[in-house]
């Protein structure tokens, strides 16, 4: 099934002056949520739903745990959760302290399964 998607027309925000362009962007279709998950898995397997949400809720709770203590997450297929950081530079190494950093995020690499499915993404314009 093809991803939809529709066309919007973007300024350059470095140069008010520049003409602006068109975009493809992509249509959400909605939202599935944990327990929408859960409920899939249950019936994919011989697992009961409740069974299979206390598993995503662990693991919604590990993962933050574990980046908190500087591990990087592997799931497999899924991909990697780790922590990254934005910092500013200073003049010598002895100079760079923990102010240095101005911002932390959770990075996400995509694993083999999620790759392979966002290379055979098809796309079409919506109406």
């Amino acid at each position: 099934m093809a991803i939809k998607f529709n066309v919007q027309e973007i300024g350059n925000p470095q140069d008010a002056a520049a003409p602006k362009k068109f975009y493809a962007r992509p249509v959400s279709s909605g939202e599935i949520t944990l327990e929408d998950l859960a409920s899939d898995i249950s019936h994919a397997s011989s697992i009961n739903e409740a069974d299979v949400m206390a598993v995503l809720y662990s693991l919604v709770r590990e993962i933050p745990r574990n980046i908190s203590q500087g591990y990087i997450i592997r799931l497999g297929g899924l991909g990697s959760f780790r922590l990254g950081t934005s910092s500013v530079g200073s003049e010598t190494a002895e100079e760079v302290t923990a102010a240095n950093i101005q911002q932390k995020r959770i990075l996400f690499h995509n694993g083999a399964r999620i790759k392979k499915a966002i290379t055979d993404l098809t796309f079409r314009k919506s109406e």
